[in-house]
């Protein structure tokens, strides 16, 4: 991987840094990453809660993730539980730990960060599965969650204010290794 050392990263001290990885990985505008830092701090002060990071040998950050055990009283879990129900999988939202966010700078992709940060996170996750949203397009994204043994549980879920449609992806755990 090019000597980017995957590790504990503390998100709070480096959440402009991360974001700034999620808006060019995500194409953000500054005003969605400034709705994204409140809510990624807010996140941080949730159980259970923790993030990794790939960083150069120089400190950069390339790459992040950060999960937490899932809740259904959060946002999140309300969203995407009708969609759940509705395929009678909203079971799923109970003992899992969801995958909140997962970005590697465009210039680091395709060389293993992403497959190493969200194994090493859901390797520590002491819940039997692992929940995640993934815009519902055939995606680098998808793909690599597929071959971890993610499936989808929903697709075309509608988050308020996004403006395309997400699939509810969800896997057994330890992820699938090659």
């Amino acid at each position: 991987m090019d000597d980017v050392a995957v590790g504990p990263l503390d998100l709070a001290a480096r959440v402009d840094d991360a974001l700034a990885v999620q808006a060019l990985a995500f194409g953000l505008s500054d005003e969605e990453v400034a709705v994204r830092r409140h809510i990624v701090l807010r996140h941080l002060g949730c159980p259970g809660a923790r993030a990794l990071g790939a960083t150069t040998p120089e400190g950069r950050l390339v790459g992040f993730v950060y999960g937490m055990p899932n809740d259904r009283t959060h946002w999140w879990s309300t969203v995407v539980e009708p969609y759940l129900r509705n395929e009678c999988l909203d079971h799923w939202l109970d003992d899992s730990f969801t995958i909140t966010e997962l970005h590697v700078h465009p210039g680091y992709q395709h060389r293993g960060l992403g497959r190493s940060l969200i194994t090493r996170i859901t390797d520590e996750a002491a819940e039997p599965r692992s929940i995640l949203s993934a815009i519902d397009t055939e995606s680098p994204a998808r793909r690599l969650y597929r071959s971890l043994g993610y499936h989808d549980l929903a697709r075309r879920v509608l988050f308020p204010s996004a403006p395309t449609p997400y699939a509810v992806m969800g896997a057994p755990l330890p992820l699938k290794r090659f």
